[in-house]
């Protein structure tokens, strides 16, 4: 059996499907979470990670974990070393973290890597690139006004397909090989938040259009969801971006054997969310 942390989320989801269509078997955690948000014969199993008791019981039996971390386990100082306990206690030997890029270049503190890394177990990390999903928080302002408005216009980023990313995590779930391996996840080529909104255009076949935001702008409406040293840290990287996060990676296509998803197909199979 394999245990999902996350597994409603942009990853999650597409890991567990991946998973059970593999014929594992898959134990699916996350806070709010019922039998109707998985694939049939998949365990369901609410639990907070900030609460590792809670987690116990899906890890019984379990080989392997994926294990993904939320912006709310970090900000109520989660403690990573106590999951790990839980998770070593119940046998599994076998941990792939999601992790970041910013990991890789100072942005981001490896305390995370670091926890999982002591714990004894075989451990994969996967250090990931900023989401092709995220243009799902301009979904609104496309739905009503046929707009995007964003920082940093034409800084371009090798944003990574969250399928990919979930298909290289279960090749490190099942298979052996990848103990001790840290993979940076990118899309295939580099694509600014200007060209992000001409090819969500071209997958609506309507025009949108796009307004750049000052920095104090974005900043302004970051804060009201984000801790500011997050917001900044943010911010840092996709305006100025060190010329490691700007590199495309080959690791996704190492592990899977095919080139990285784009943006463009992204868009298309996810038009509905922009109408």
């Amino acid at each position: 059996m394999i245990v999902v942390t996350g597994a409603t989320g942009n990853v999650g989801r597409p890991l567990v499907r991946a998973l059970v269509a593999a014929g594992e078997q898959v134990t699916a955690v996350s806070r709010r979470i019922s039998a109707p948000d998985v694939p049939a014969g998949t365990r369901p199993h609410q639990a907070d990670l900030t609460e590792p008791d809670r987690l116990q019981p899906a890890l019984d039996g379990a080989k392997a974990l994926f294990l993904l971390t939320s912006g709310d386990f970090m900000a109520a100082c989660g403690d990573l070393g106590a999951v790990l306990d839980a998770v070593r206690g119940s046998g599994v030997r076998r941990v792939v973290l999601l992790s970041s890029q910013g990991v890789g270049t100072g942005a981001h503190p490896p305390v995370l890597e670091d926890a999982v890394k002591a714990s004894g177990l075989d451990w994969t990390m996967l250090r990931a690139g900023g989401f092709h999903s995220n243009a799902l928080q301009w979904a609104d302002m496309i739905r009503t006004r046929r707009e995007v408005a964003a920082p940093f216009g034409d800084v371009a980023l090798p944003t990574v397909d969250p399928g990919d990313i979930a298909e290289v995590a279960a090749a490190a779930l099942r298979e052996p090989g990848h103990e001790g391996e840290t993979y940076e996840l990118t899309g295939p080529a580099p694509i600014s938040p200007r060209e992000q909104t001409t090819a969500i255009e071209h997958a609506l076949g309507e025009a949108v259009g796009f307004v750049e935001l000052t920095r104090t702008q974005a900043r302004d409406h970051m804060l009201r969801t984000m801790p500011a040293p997050v917001v900044e840290s943010t911010l840092d990287m996709l305006g100025t971006p060190p010329a490691a996060l700007r590199k495309v990676s080959p690791d996704v296509e190492d592990v899977l054997g095919r080139p990285g998803r784009t943006f463009a197909d992204w868009a298309g199979r996810n038009a509905g969310a922009f109408n």
